[in-house]
């Protein structure tokens, strides 16, 4: 599976195509605006989108997900029931980050702990990792020790939690009870700023790192 990362919006997220590199079909995980650069990135890969994947309900995640799954005939996939109330106060979240005006949309599919999904023949694992958020989930791809963590975890950092519905213990405990116990050498795409591995963020990261006496 290729992957290629696509900086969106004022915010700078990491909308990530992941592509099967048999079929040529792609998953567009997180567009959260900027939709021509989106399919931009697609074509340059010639990759052919087939569905988009979302971690969670924040609005430089999902923006552009109604526009395009309408535009490219694709459907919306994820994130977990418990941020169905962001994706319906996206025209909200538009006016108080200055942003374009945005509507509210349900997907096709929510997701749960313990799901899979497809990239043409490459499987992902679902994780539901509330605290952010409390829908946002974790797409895995173990052969590829691959993970699109989206604002669960960063590189030095760890998500906000002082939205509605965050909550500091369980994006801890999100962090150290289902992701780091997957290995250190899982390397992760973030939803802002750059790529890293679990075990090193548990040695170093001020938030997360492993306790020493």
């Amino acid at each position: 599976m290729q992957y290629q990362l696509v900086p969106v919006t004022a915010f700078m997220q990491n909308c990530t195509i992941f592509m099967c590199e048999e079929t040529r079909k792609a998953a567009i995980v997180d567009p959260g605006g900027d939709v021509a650069k989106i399919e931009a990135a697609l074509q340059q890969m010639g990759a052919s989108a087939e569905k988009i994947l979302l971690t969670h309900g924040h609005l430089d995640h999902v923006g552009a997900s109604a526009e395009l799954a309408s535009k490219l005939n694709i459907p919306i996939i994820g994130p977990h029931k418990g941020d169905e109330f962001w994706l319906q106060a996206l025209p909200q979240q538009a006016q108080m980050f200055g942003f374009a005006p945005a509507t509210s949309f349900s997907p096709d599919q929510w997701l749960e702990d313990g799901d899979t999904v497809t990239v043409g023949n490459v499987e992902l694992q679902v994780i539901h990792t509330p605290g952010h958020t409390p829908g946002h989930v974790v797409f895995l791809q173990p052969q590829q020790q691959l993970a699109q963590v989206g604002d669960v975890i960063f590189n030095g950092s760890i998500g906000r939690t002082d939205f509605p519905q965050g909550n500091h213990a369980d994006l801890i405990s999100s962090i150290r009870d289902k992701l780091f116990p997957l290995g250190d050498e899982i390397r992760f795409i973030p939803g802002h700023g750059p790529e890293s591995t679990f075990g090193a963020e548990r040695r170093s990261n001020p938030f997360v790192a492993d306790r020493r006496g």
